[in-house]
This record gives structure tokens, C-alpha cells and sequence, in this order.
């Protein structure tokens, strides 16, 4: 190999300078240590704007109500591609492929179980338990098939995603564990919670690569512990707000002219005022503990996950996305819900632009893995009994 000419190398220290004695051998050159690879840092964007999704979920509402209903499979893959499409990650979107005639035949039989739940408190109490138990038995085997699903209908770059979980351990994370929470009068829910993140996480793949999460149980028993802590002395602070409103009422109803009667409660702008700003602390008070718990637990899987040749790193702020989450309740509220596509585009950017990926590969070194049949009856039935198991 030949040196540049036009670049001068430095000697190696003063032992390089001197030439090898008569008679004795040639020291030999070491070779040069590769240079490491260049460790590139990839976060993640969100383009949406609040205008332009406010289009698609106004028309997605019309016509769910236009049709009863039937148009929502539609709706929600519409809504979801659009999320996917405008998440990027190094130049390029994910996408999201589920088909809606799937999501409406797996809706439907969603519809049948929860009308089967909602029946139980009209029936006779062994209908009710046989119902339950019913409901029990299918449940975990219907959520694990709603995130085999979700996963296998996620792709970047062209990619899709998978999900490796077992039906034994769908069963032992959302059957098991839930009734020895209750059991233990509910000591065990910070590690049922650490074992469902770790369900989701390491049962995850992107191609032939899989997720591995090595996060601690005791971060989420700090994080729930603190989340208690808070609660109680927010909702002190409702419990007193509470309190000095049924003193205004009071004051203002005056004295009664019937002692044995009680005074009727009269309805004063200074009640009405102590009433809607102890409305406002309780939902300060949940929104806050939920925005710490979701902040904690985020960041604490994100931090702790790793694949074959990335890592990840989240700096999502409690107090931002509690400023986030408050705001949007509140301007929801005050617009009577319109303002809620434009909050959910909100809380998907910062969300996105506090996770980054990290790494000195590129992402082209991911394989594919074999496509495999997925149905949609799991993830539609979770998502009517309001479970919330997104990745």
C-alpha cells in the first residue's frame, strides 16, 4: 500500500527512526487499529398539523354516525395511517396495512362479547358467573392476538413488524397475574405491570431482529409509590376546595325560616365558581399522577430496550406532557370536543420527538422475517373493552 504523497505521516516515537542493525531482522509493522464506527443518533419527528387531521376526523365521525357504526373499521385505518405516515424515523415514515373488512368482522365479534358483559347485570347471578368466566377464558387469548396483529401490520422502510408472544403467556400476563394482584390487595400491580412491558417489549420484533427489555421491577414500584404520594395531597387539595364551596353555599342560602326543614341549597355564581375550580383541581389532580406514571414508566422500558444493533433513548418530561395533557382537556372541553384531533396531534409529536435511536448501523441491516396470517377479532375486542396495550 502506498502512502499520499501529499499527507505526511508521523513516526510512530523515536524507535521508528532508527534503521534495523546488520544481521538483524526487519521489525514488522503493525497494522493500524480500524477506526470504530461513527455511533449516529436518530430521533424521532411527527408532521402532522392539527388542521389538516381535523379534516380526517370530522369526515371519519360523520360517516361512522351516517352508517351506525360500520364505517369506523374505515375511520380507524384512516386515522392510524395517518399517524403512521407522518412519524419518520432517518428520512423515512412507517406505515400501517391492516384491512378494514378484517377490523369490521373482528369488530362485530367484539360487539357480541361485550354485549355478553353488558348483559350480565340483567341476568341471573350463575348466567352472570358462567358469562364471566367465559369472558375470562377468552380474553387473554384475544388480546395477545390483538398485538400480534398491531405488530404484524406495522412496517418502516417496507419492513413489518412482529410479535413473538405465546398463548401461555397471554394467559399468565392478563389472567394469572391479574387475580393474584387482586389477591394481594393489589401490592403485586407495579410488578404486573413491569411483567406486561416486558411481555410487550421482548416479545417484539422488527424484521428477524428481536426487542430485549432490561428494565427493573423496582422502577415502577418507586414510580407507582411516588404516584400515591401525589394523589393524596392533590386530592387534599380538592377535598378542601370541596369543602369551602359548601360553605359559600351555605352563607349564601341565608337563614331558614322553618328550623325543623332544612335550608334548600341556592345555586350562587360564587357556588358555581368553587364548584368548577374544585372540577378543575381533580382533574389536575388525575392528569398530573398519570402524566408521572406515564413519564416514569416510558422512559424507564425506552431507556432499558434494546436489538441487534440498536439501542434507545427517551427523555420524556412529566411536567411537559402533564402541561400537554391539561391544556388539551381543558381546550377540549371549552370546544365541546373539537379540539380533540388537534390535541392528539399535539401529544404524538412531543412524544415522538423525545425518543431517539441510536446506533452505528444503518437501518438496511435488518432481514425480513415470513409473512404470517394475523386476524383482527383480538385487537377490536380490546379496544371495546377500553384495554390499552399499545406498544
Amino acid at each position: 500500500m502506498i502512502d499520499d504523497p501529499g499527507e505526511p505521516v508521523e513516526p510512530a516515537g523515536p524507535e521508528a527512526l532508527e534503521p534495523a542493525q546488520p544481521g538483524e531482522p526487519e521489525r514488522p509493522v503493525e497494522p493500524a487499529a480500524p477506526a470504530a464506527p461513527e455511533v449516529k443518533f436518530h430521533t424521532l419527528s411527527f408532521t402532522g398539523v392539527g388542521s389538516e387531521y381535523f379534516k380526517i376526523w370530522i369526515v371519519n365521525l360523520a360517516l361512522s354516525i351516517v352508517t351506525l357504526g360500520v364505517y369506523s373499521a374505515w375511520a380507524k385505518v384512516r386515522r392510524l395511517q395517518y399517524f403512521y405516515r407522518h412519524t419518520r424515523l432517518a428520512g423515512a415514515g412507517f406505515d400501517y396495512h391492516a384491512n378494514p373488512i378484517a377490523l369490521l368482522k373482528g369488530r362485530i365479534v367484539g360487539l357480541i362479547l361485550f354485549g355478553l358483559y353488558s348483559a350480565t347485570g340483567y341476568v341471573d347471578w350463575r348466567v352472570a358467573a358462567g358469562i364471566f368466566l367465559g369472558l375470562a377464558i377468552v380474553m387473554p387469548w384475544l388480546l395477545g392476538r390483538s398485538l400480534r396483529f398491531r405488530f404484524h401490520n406495522s412496517s418502516y422502510r417496507g419492513l413489518r413488524f412482529r410479535f413473538h408472544g405465546t398463548t401461555g403467556q397471554a394467559y399468565w400476563i392478563f389472567l394469572a397475574f391479574p387475580i393474584f394482584t387482586f389477591l394481594s390487595l393489589f401490592t403485586l400491580g407495579p410488578m404486573w405491570h413491569h411483567r406486561l412491558k416486558r411481555y410487550q417489549f421482548s416479545n417484539a420484533a422488527f424484521g428477524t431482529s428481536r426487542f430485549t427489555l432490561r428494565t427493573e421491577v423496582g422502577d415502577f414500584y418507586i414510580t407507582y409509590v411516588f404516584a400515591v404520594f401525589l394523589f393524596v395531597c392533590l386530592f387534599a387539595m380538592v377535598v378542601v376546595a370541596f369543602v369551602l364551596a359548601g360553605i359559600v353555599a351555605a352563607v349564601a342560602s341565608g337563614p331558614s325560616t322553618a328550623p325543623s326543614t332544612p335550608p334548600e341549597l341556592q345555586i350562587t355564581p360564587a357556588f358555581i365558581a368553587m364548584m368548577v375550580v374544585a372540577g378543575a383541581l381533580y382533574a389536575f389532580a388525575i392528569i398530573a399522577v398519570q402524566a408521572v406514571v406515564t413519564a416514569r414508566i416510558h422512559n424507564a422500558c425506552w431507556n432499558q430496550t434494546r436489538t441487534e444493533h440498536h439501542r434507545f433513548e427517551s427523555q420524556l418530561s412529566a411536567w411537559k406532557l402533564f402541561g400537554i395533557q391539561y391544556t388539551n382537556f381543558l381546550a377540549t372541553i371549552f370546544t365541546l370536543g373539537l379540539f380533540r384531533p388537534f390535541a392528539q396531534v399535539r401529544l404524538v409529536r412531543y412524544v415522538a420527538e423525545t425518543l431517539t435511536v441510536v446506533g452505528a448501523a444503518g437501518f438496511d441491516v435488518y432481514g425480513a422475517a415470513e409473512a404470517e396470517d394475523v386476524t383482527a377479532v383480538g385487537e377490536e375486542t380490546a379496544e371495546l373493552f377500553d384495554f390499552d396495550i399499545a406498544f
